[in-house]
């Protein structure tokens, strides 16, 4: 059997349900000729007979009765599929990176001010990816800091700078510096700071080799990553390890590990998380979605803070 044309399924069902193809084809805008070509295709198709003609319209012969609820099944399917994919009527499907970092916490925020907008949250790997995304539609957004200038972006890629989060050092209460409430970039200088999870290539070693050559810091990458609790065990005990995560990076530790999260000032650290999307995208969640974060933004200042330059 050939594959079925729908709009034949449609005009049996509209001509199952008015009785006359002369009817049919005036709900569907279409000839009576065109109505009757459908049928027949249909029919030929199935390889049965689907109406009997006579003078007062076409009726449904017991093939046509049998089939005709899974033709109503088949149009239900064929509108649900088309929804899937109809901006509006379909989640938004975002990219954040890692659950417990700062782009999730965003995205929160955005949901707990348009309840009504529905998301998908997606986490891939490094921007590279998430820009590929974007293109295949795969996605409709992503958090991400953007290491390359705008210019330099795929055509109809769009980006916009939308949350500055501040970084923290995270140290174990034997650390040097684990009873200071705030330290600065240059009383780090010496100090070993651990970050197995960086990933050469990715965005935020591009960010953290940026930092590290800015202040003269000492950031080592060696080790296995095994996640975050193996890492926070082993700052917790610790007198000369200590790693940096970002102000609202979601971290539960137990008690007795006495972690300690200090500020850096003067300046302070931010990591520069951007929006990225499709220009082509319509979807309304998706503008909502710009919208909130950049009336966020308007009340952020970027005063006493340090980015990388290509930030």
């Amino acid at each position: 059997m050939t594959g079925m044309d729908l709009d034949a399924v449609r005009t049996f069902v509209a001509a199952a349900d008015a009785g006359r193809f002369q009817d049919a084809a005036a709900e569907l805008s279409v000839t009576q000729q065109a109505v009757s070509k459908r049928i027949a295709t249909l029919e030929k198709t199935l390889g049965v007979r689907l109406f009997t003609r006579g003078a007062r319209g076409a009726k449904l012969t017991i093939d046509g009765q049998a089939f005709l609820p899974h033709a109503r099944d088949l149009l239900r399917a064929e509108e649900r599929a088309v929804a899937s994919v109809r901006p509006g009527s379909r989640a938004l499907r975002v990219d954040v990176i890692g659950r417990r970092l700062a782009p999730a916490a965003l995205l929160g925020d955005f949901h707990r001010a348009h309840p009504e907008a529905e998301l998908d949250v997606v986490t891939l790997f490094d921007a590279d990816a998430a820009v590929e995304a974007i293109r295949s539609g795969t996605i409709d957004a992503s958090f991400r800091a953007v290491t390359m200038p705008g210019r330099r972006l795929p055509d109809g890629i769009e980006v916009a700078r939308v949350h500055d989060e501040p970084l923290q050092l995270l140290t174990g209460p034997a650390h040097e510096l684990a009873s200071a409430r705030a330290v600065t970039p240059a009383e780090l200088v010496g100090h070993r700071i651990w970050m197995p999870g960086i990933v050469a290539g990715t965005e935020w070693a591009a960010y953290y080799d940026a930092l590290a050559a800015a202040f003269a810091l000492t950031i080592e990458v060696t080790g296995p990553d095994f996640g975050t609790e193996p890492l926070l065990d082993t700052i917790a005990d610790s007198r000369s390890l200590a790693t940096l995560v970002g102000e609202q990076t979601r971290l539960v530790w137990p008690a007795d590990h006495g972690l300690r999260r200090i500020a850096l000032r003067d300046p302070a650290p931010v990591y520069p998380h951007s929006l990225i999307w499709h220009r082509d995208n319509p979807h309304p969640a998706l503008t909502a979605l710009r919208d909130h974060l950049r009336a966020r933004r308007a009340a952020h200042t970027d005063t006493g803070t340090w980015t990388p330059a290509w930030a």
